[in-house]
């Protein structure tokens, strides 16, 4: 039951998150789409984990090379998803983007 509770709440806090990106991108007073970009390290992010799971395929509980690997680029994925419009806000001649449109993300 608690894998439930757990995969649940991780939903839920996901549905959040792509309800404050939209927001953050959609409303009037923002009105630039270029924070979106932040959905490509979304997609990009259980790569790492599904190639180490395909690769290791040992049952043990001890973790392997392949998969702290994946770990730490799987960190660096969701690092980048959160260093990406904090980028884009910091340059205004690059895009156009505003501070409160970063921090809704």
């Amino acid at each position: 039951m608690a894998g439930v509770k757990a995969l649940v709440g991780l939903s839920f806090s996901g549905a959040i998150g792509l309800t404050f990106l939209m927001l953050g991108c959609a409303l009037e007073y923002y009105g630039v789409y270029w924070p979106l970009f932040v959905l490509i390290f979304y997609v990009l992010c259980p790569i790492p984990h599904f190639i180490a799971k395909r690769v290791s395929d040992d049952t043990d509980a001890a973790s392997s090379a392949c998969r702290e690997l994946a770990y730490f680029f799987t960190t660096g994925i969701v690092v980048s998803a959160f260093g990406l419009p904090i980028i884009l806000a910091r340059h205004p001649k690059l895009c156009e983007i505003k501070w409160n449109s970063c921090l809704k993300k």
